[in-house]
């Protein structure tokens, strides 16, 4: 069984096309024309996309902006234990949300624990898709955390993980100093 390929027009077999590709229907490229492949004449080159830093070439932007994070200097702390070896606001984040911080294991208490953190601090309570509540219960002192705690101002695309927010405010709207504390 195979296609055209949208970009170059060749028939091919499907194990040329990506699964991703594939489900695209009538608008699937093959394997060659999505990676920049040389074997079509006729194929579209690839846009480069190059590291001011170090001249890696990449081929799109998304590839490029991952790069450049390499490049950032560690000196961000963990709001939990305090260690500074992080590039960003977001991988801090992410190293408790994954529940392996010393300073409060496990996946649901390490939420908890951010979840609280961002109530306490004022700046980030923007952030939050409601107000926390001081409460006393099991939970914790501001209540169980909501499916999805925090929103982002700029465009309100919500989010579970504190870590997805700093990662959308940082691509998307190139903030990524509001984790200060």
């Amino acid at each position: 069984m195979g296609r055209c390929c949208d970009s170059c027009g060749d028939y091919k077999t499907n194990s040329n096309f990506s699964r991703n590709q594939l489900m695209k229907g009538s608008d699937a490229r093959c394997k060659d024309c999505v990676g920049g492949g040389s074997s079509y004449a006729h194929a579209p080159a690839p846009v480069s996309h190059q590291c001011h830093q170090c001249s890696r070439l990449f081929n799109d932007s998304n590839q490029l902006e991952m790069h450049m994070q390499t490049h950032r200097a560690r000196n961000v702390a963990c709001p939990v234990c305090r260690e500074t070896r992080f590039r960003s606001g977001a991988n801090a984040i992410q190293h408790v949300e994954s529940g392996y911080c010393t300073g409060c294991t496990g996946q649901d208490n390490a939420r908890q624990q951010i979840y609280e953190f961002a109530a306490r601090q004022g700046k980030l309570k923007n952030y939050m898709t409601g107000t926390p509540m001081l409460t006393y219960g099991d939970n914790g002192p501001y209540g169980t955390v909501p499916d999805l705690p925090y929103c982002c101002p700029e465009c309100n695309k919500s989010f579970r993980q504190m870590s997805q927010l700093l990662q959308h405010q940082d691509n998307k709207h190139r903030n990524n100093n509001m984790l200060t504390y």
